[in-house]
This record gives structure tokens, sequence and C-alpha cells, in this order.
């Protein structure tokens, strides 16, 4: 079967690089599912989970807003943030979960409402990705 290089890259490192069957992405306008030989695309990502397909196995990664770029041999994601579900702290993301629903109920601006659903998001997706280990590869 073939494979796509996959590189989700932060700006503070290269999270993951591998070869892959598919990728499942949440771009700006809904979900994209980008497989080897996929036609050239650049577009928004949203905060979501990503979900690396390799090898009847799939691995979750909550990843921040940024870019993807796909080649026909090639998938590029420029994202804030990004990790893999062993090196979420489940503990700090619950509590981050938690601060962020406060934040919704107590705040009044739109700009700190904005903010506070971001960090919501960011911690349920860090959440369900370090709970989903079953289908995890190395």
């Amino acid at each position: 079967m073939a494979k796509v290089q996959l590189d989700i890259t932060t700006p503070r490192r290269v999270v993951y690089s591998n070869e892959i069957d598919m990728l499942i992405a949440r771009a700006i306008d809904g979900n994209i599912g980008i497989m080897p030989g996929h036609t050239p695309l650049v577009t928004a990502l949203e905060n979501s989970v990503v979900r690396v397909k390799k090898d009847d196995k799939e691995i979750p990664i909550p990843i921040s807003d940024g870019f993807l770029e796909v080649k026909p041999d090639k998938i590029n994601l420029i994202v804030r943030t990004a990790e893999l579900p062993e090196e979420i702290d489940l503990q700090r993301a619950e509590k981050a979960k938690e601060r962020a629903e406060r934040r919704l109920r107590e705040e009044k601006s739109k700009l700190d409402q904005a903010r506070a659903e971001a960090a919501l998001d960011r911690a349920v997706s860090r959440i369900n990705a370090a709970k989903s280990k079953s289908n995890r590869f190395d």
C-alpha cells in the first residue's frame, strides 16, 4: 500500500515525522481526509485532534490552529501547538478545562470569552487524545 510522508511541526519542534496511510484533519471548512497522491492543497486548520492512520492503527494528535499543506508525496502541518498522546499530562489538561469553563461562566467581554472558548477547545482535545490510547502505534 502506498504511503505519504507526514510532518507535524510547531515553532518549537517537529512533533511527528513518519510515512502514513491517511490523515484526517479539521480544516476551517470541515473535515478532510488526505491519502497518498492527493491533489495539492493549502488550508487553515482549527483547534482539533488530527487522526493519523498507519498500518490499520490510529494515533490522535491534538493541535492548535495552523496550516495544512498537501503535496502528492508529502503532508505538512504547521501548527501553533501539537502533542503526542503520551506527552499529555491528563491531570493538567483537566485543570485547564475546569479553568476555561469557569472563565466562560464569569467573563463579560467578548474577547475574554473567545479566549476562554479556545482554551476549552484545546483542553478537551488534549483530554480526548490522552484517553484514546487503545489504537496507538509506535
